[in-house]
C-alpha cells in the first residue's frame, strides 16, 4: 500500500516535469521572437532591420530544405517552387481578404485583421505547398541523385510557367466585394508582372517566431525515430529497408514537411515588401538555398541557420567594395568550400562540437 501511495503522490510531479519539457521550448521560441523584435531596432537602423527580416525568411527556407537534402539525403532542386506557392497563396489571402473585408489594403486601423489574414494565408500556403511536396515526393520512391534533381527542377519550372499564365491583378474593392469567388476564378495573380501591393505585415516578431518554431520542429524531428529513419535512408537505403524502415513513408514525409515550411518561408517573404513573381520559382533561388544547406553542413540545423545568416548578411557587409563586391563574395565562398568541404559543422550541431570532450591520454602520453 505504501508503494501505491508514493506512486500516486509522485504523479503530479511527473506531470509537472512533462509540462516543463513540452511547454518550455515553445515559450523559448516566443522569448526569442520578442527579444529580436524589440532589441534589434535598438542596435541597428531600419535598413539592417529589413536585412534581418530577409535573414529570418531564408533561415526558415534553409532549415526546411535541410530536412530533405540533409536528413534524408535526397537532392531536391525545386524548393523555390514551394516558396513561390506559399508566397502567392499567403499574399493573395492578405491582399484580397483586405479588399473584400475593408475595401482597402494596409490600412493602419485594420492592422489586427491584416495580421490575422497573413497568418491564415501562411497556414494555407504551407498546406498547399505540402500537398505539392507530397506529389513531388512520389517520384523520389524510384529516383535518386541526378534524376531526382531533374524532376524537382522541372517542378519549379512548371510552377513558374503556371504563375506566368495567371490573370491580371484586381485593384478595386468593387471588383472583389460581393462576388469574391467569381473574381478569384481567373487566379488574378498578375501573370509575369508579379503580385503587387501586398501589405508588409511580416514584422521581426512574426518572422523570428517562425524561425524559432521551424528550428525547434527540425531539431525534434532529428532526435525522433523519424529523424533516425531519415538519417539511415541517407546513409544506406538497402540497409534501411533490411532493418524494416518503410522508405516510401519516410521519403514522402520528408518532402511534405520540407515543402510545408518552404511555403511558410515564401509567405513570410511576400509580406516583407518583396513582391512575389514567377521568377521566384526559378532554379536560381533554389540554388541559393542549396548553397546555404551545403555550406552549413548537410544534416546540421545550426549549420543551415549560420550559413543563411552569413550568405544574406555578407553581400550587405561587402557593399563598401562597390564593383568588387560580388567577386569578393564568390572568392570567400570558394575558399570556404575548399577549407571545409563538409560544411561548417558537417552532420553535427554547434552544441555537439562545443561540448565534445578531448581524447583521454594513457600512461604513454598518447591519445586513447
Amino acid at each position: 500500500m505504501k508503494s501505491l501511495v508514493d506512486y500516486i503522490q509522485a504523479v503530479p510531479a511527473r506531470q509537472a516535469l512533462r509540462l516543463d519539457v513540452v511547454l518550455l521550448p515553445w515559450l523559448a521560441c516566443l522569448v526569442v521572437a520578442l527579444l529580436v523584435h524589440f532589441g534589434a531596432p535598438l542596435v541597428v537602423n531600419d535598413y539592417w532591420v529589413n536585412v534581418l527580416r530577409r535573414i529570418g525568411v531564408f533561415v526558415v527556407a534553409a532549415v526546411s530544405l535541410n530536412i530533405v537534402n540533409g536528413f534524408t539525403g535526397q537532392f531536391s532542386m525545386g524548393h523555390a517552387g514551394f516558396m513561390a506557392i506559399g508566397g502567392y497563396i499567403a499574399g493573395g489571402t492578405t491582399y484580397y481578404g483586405s479588399l473584400y473585408l475593408h475595401g482597402s489594403v494596409n490600412a493602419p486601423e485594420f492592422l489586427t485583421q491584416g495580421v490575422t489574414l497573413m497568418l491564415t494565408g501562411l497556414i494555407l500556403g504551407g498546406i498547399l505547398a505540402a500537398a505539392f511536396g507530397y506529389l513531388v515526393g512520389l517520384p523520389s520512391l524510384r529516383l535518386r541523385g541526378d534524376y531526382l534533381a531533374i524532376v524537382t527542377l522541372g517542378f519549379g519550372e512548371i510552377i513558374r510557367v503556371m504563375l506566368e499564365l495567371t490573370g491580371k491583378q484586381l485593384y478595386e474593392a468593387s471588383e472583389v466585394q460581393g462576388r469574391l469567388l467569381p473574381a478569384l476564378a481567373s487566379f488574378p495573380l498578375n501573370g509575369p508582372v508579379g503580385f503587387e501591393r501586398i501589405p508588409g505585415y511580416a514584422s521581426l516578431f512574426w518572422i523570428y517566431l517562425l524561425v524559432a518554431i521551424t528550428a525547434l520542429v527540425a531539431f525534434r524531428i532529428k532526435q525522433s525515430s523519424s529523424g533516425r529513419a531519415f538519417l539511415s535512408i541517407r546513409e544506406d537505403e538497402i540497409a534501411s529497408r533490411a532493418m524494416g524502415i518503410n522508405l516510401t513513408k519516410y521519403k514522402i514525409r520528408a518532402f511534405t514537411l520540407a515543402a510545408f515550411f518552404g511555403g511558410i518561408a515564401g509567405g513570410l517573404l511576400a509580406h516583407t515588401g518583396v513582391n512575389p513573381s514567377p521568377t521566384d520559382a526559378a532554379f536560381q533561388r533554389s540554388f541559393e538555398i542549396i548553397i546555404m544547406v551545403v555550406l552549413g553542413g548537410l544534416g546540421s540545423i545550426s549549420g543551415a541557420v549560420l550559413a543563411a545568416i552569413i550568405l544574406i548578411a555578407l553581400p550587405e557587409l561587402l557593399r563598401g567594395f562597390a564593383e568588387f563586391r560580388l567577386i569578393v563574395y564568390a572568392v570567400l565562398l570558394i575558399t570556404m568550400m575548399l577549407v571545409r568541404p563538409q560544411g561548417l559543422f558537417g552532420v553535427r550541431e554547434i552544441w555537439d562540437i562545443a561540448r565534445r570532450k578531448p581524447a583521454r591520454r594513457g600512461a604513454s602520453g598518447r591519445a586513447t
